[in-house]
C-alpha cells in the first residue's frame, strides 16, 4: 500500500510499504481523509523530535523507529474486524483517538492518559498512520460515526475531530482550575458566558479553540492573529466577537477598553514571546494563562504581570479518552455548526510532500489541510 513515510526532517517520502494483516486484536481501517498536524510540520522542520529513531531508541509502547508512517487525524471505514470484537462491523465510518499510552504510570492511573510517561501517537511513534491507505488500531480507539440519512457525517470534517479534541482538553482544564471566574462564590462552577476570552494566535488549533469555545458556551471571544487571511475566514466562521491585527493594534488597550478589566483567560495557540507579552498584560486580576503552543525559540516570564495581578499559567498536552468521546459527540450532534471552513486545502496522498509539507513549511494562510488516499474523494464524493 501507499503511505507517507518520515525518514528525516525534510526527509519524508510517499512510498509502497505492506499492507497491515488481519490480527486478532486489531482492526483495520482503510483511511478516507487525514489532517496535517502542526507537530507532522515540526518533525519535517526539525524532526526527529517525538519520533522514535536509532539515537534516541525505539519507541517504549511500539519499539518502532524510523522510518515510520505520519499522520495522526484521521477518518475511514473499518475493513476487518476481529471476531471476538462485537460492538464495530465491517463498513462503519470512524474517527481514531490516536494516542498510545500505557495505563500503569501515575498520570495514568489518575485518568490524565494524555500525560502518560511513554505517549505516544499513531502516526509519530510507529504502529502505522493515517497518511496513508490502511491503519491497524486497537478496537478500543475506535469511535463510530453516524450514517444514516437524518445524521450523516462529512468523514473529510471528521478528521478535525482531533485538533478539537485538543482544544476542548485546554477549555476543560480552564474550567477545573477557575471556579470564580464569572461565578458568583468561590463553591460555584465557572459560567463561561460571563468570562471574555482571548485567543493567540488562528491556526488551526486556535481556531479549533473557537469552535469549542462557541460549543461550550463562551459568549465574548477575541483573537489576535497576524495573517489577514486567517482573520478573514475566522471572521467568517462566526465564532469569535473580535479578530485583530496585534501589529496594528494594541491587543491589552483594546482588550481592557472592551471588557473594562481584561480578559479572564488566555489560550495561546501560538508560542510566541510578543503573544505571551501581550496576553498577559491582557489578563484581569487573577485570570489564567493557557499555554498550548510549542514554542520554536525560548520564552521569557513577563514576571510583573504574573506577580502583580497573581496570574496563574496552566500548559495543555493533548487530550484524554473523556475529552476525545465528548468531542464525537459534540461533532455528531452538530455544535461544531461550520468547522468544515477550517480545511483549506485537500489534496490526494500522492501530493502531500510537495502540496503540503513543502508548501505548509512556507508563509501560508492555510489553517487546515488535509490529504487522501482515495482520489475519488477529491471530486466530492465523500
Amino acid at each position: 500500500m501507499r503511505a507517507t513515510q518520515f525518514y528525516a526532517a525534510g526527509d519524508v517520502r510517499v512510498e509502497d510499504v505492506p499492507t497491515p494483516e488481519e490480527s486478532n486484536d486489531k482492526v483495520l481501517i482503510e483511511v478516507e481523509w487525514c489532517g496535517i498536524c502542526g507537530s507532522d510540520l515540526n518533525e519535517y522542520i526539525f524532526g526527529p523530535f517525538a519520533i522514535p529513531s536509532q539515537q534516541s531508541g525505539p519507541h517504549p509502547l511500539t519499539n518502532a523507529v524510523l522510518p515510520v508512517t505520519m499522520g495522526h487525524e484521521f477518518t475511514g471505514r473499518i475493513s476487518y474486524v476481529p471476531e471476538s470484537v462485537l460492538h464495530l462491523k465491517k463498513g462503519q465510518a470512524v474517527v481514531v483517538d490516536p494516542r498510545y499510552y500505557c495505563s500503569s504510570c501515575t498520570p495514568c492511573s489518575q485518568t490524565a492518559t494524555n500525560s502518560c510517561e511513554k505517549i505516544g501517537f499513531v502516526g509519530l511513534s510507529g504502529g502505522g498512520g493515517g497518511l496513508s491507505e490502511v491503519v491497524a488500531v486497537i478496537p478500543e480507539a475506535v469511535h463510530v460515526l453516524p450514517e444514516d440519512e437524518d445524521n450523516k457525517v462529512d468523514l473529510a470534517a471528521a478528521a478535525l475531530i482531533e485538533p478539537l479534541a485538543v482544544a476542548w482538553h485546554a477549555l476543560s482544564l480552564f474550567l477545573s482550575v477557575a471556579p470564580y471566574q464569572g461565578a458568583r462564590t468561590d463553591s460555584e462552577s465557572a459560567d463561561l458566558s460571563k468570562i471574555p476570552v482571548l485567543i493567540i494566535g488562528a491556526g488551526p488549533v486556535g481556531v479549533a479553540m473557537s469552535y469549542v469555545l462557541r460549543a461550550r458556551g463562551a459568549k465574548t471571544v477575541y483573537v489576535s492573529e497576524m495573517a489577514k487571511a486567517r482573520r478573514d475566514t475566522l471572521r467568517d466562521a462566526g465564532t469569535v466577537t473580535e479578530i485583530f491585527d496585534p501589529a496594528e493594534i494594541d491587543a491589552p488597550v483594546m482588550v481592557k477598553a472592551l471588557t473594562g478589566d481584561g480578559v479572564g483567560v488566555v489560550f495561546d495557540c501560538a508560542g510566541a514571546q510578543p503573544g505571551f507579552d501581550a496576553g498577559c498584560q491582557s489578563l484581569r486580576f487573577r485570570g489564567v494563562y493557557v499555554n498550548l503552543a510549542v514554542p520554536k525559540t525560548p520564552m521569557t516570564l513577563p514576571l510583573a504581570s504574573f506577580m502583580w495581578k497573581e496570574i496563574m499559567y496552566k500548559c495543555s498536552l493533548a487530550y484524554n479518552q473523556d475529552d476525545f468521546k465528548s468531542v464525537v459527540e459534540a461533532f455528531v450532534t452538530g455544535r461544531f455548526q461550520g468547522v468544515e471552513k477550517m480545511i483549506t486545502r485537500r489534496l490526494s496522498l500522492e501530493d502531500i510532500v510537495e502540496q503540503g509539507f513543502k508548501e505548509l513549511i512556507k508563509p501560508n494562510d492555510h489553517i487546515k489541510v488535509l490529504a487522501t488516499p482515495k482520489r475519488a474523494n477529491i471530486n466530492g464524493s465523500v
